[in-house]
């Protein structure tokens, strides 16, 4: 039997991607925040696609013509398969998302320490919000914890926007 650490250790991701029109900072807010969600999610996740062997995993996050499709590999790069999601349940929440976090970019550099604290807060709620809907879309193709989500959450917001 697997214990916790165990499992742990396979039913991760140990490198992600994203495509690389991604990759193209649109500032350097979001270049930032990209680079943070990559390195936290790459220290610490819980990721198990179903219908996959143990991993670890490799994942390559794009967009597609469909919406958001994980292409998840092996620790090898041997590729295991895709998993896509539709989008169209996130366009107002990514949004949103997108303008408080302009709002939030703006008043930490000149806003007062309440304002900026009011601003952060409705900040997390939409990113929690985004961060449950995508861990419920994907529950019945991979298991995720909220921590894991939340990034990808993240993620999926840059990818939105190269378009």
């Amino acid at each position: 039997m697997t214990g916790d650490s165990e499992q742990s250790e396979y039913q991760r991701i140990v490198h992600l991607s994203l495509d690389g029109e991604a990759l193209v900072a649109r500032n350097p807010d979001v270049d930032h925040e990209r680079r943070v969600a990559v390195f936290d999610l790459l220290e610490e996740n819980s990721f198990a696609p179903l219908d996959c062997p143990p991993g670890p995993y490799r994942v390559v996050l794009s967009l597609t013509e469909k919406g958001l499709n994980f292409s998840i590999s092996d620790r090898e790069d041997k590729k295991l398969k895709d998993v896509e999601l539709s989008l169209r349940r996130f366009r107002r929440l990514v949004k949103d998302y997108f303008l408080i976090c302009e709002s939030y970019y703006q008043a930490i550099r000149s806003a007062s320490p309440d304002k900026i604290e009011t601003i952060d807060i409705g900040r997390r709620a939409l990113h929690n919000e985004g961060s449950e809907l995508l861990k419920e879309k994907l529950a019945d193709r991979i298991e995720m914890d909220f921590d894991t989500a939340r990034r990808l959450f993240t993620l999926v917001c840059v990818l939105q926007m190269r378009g």
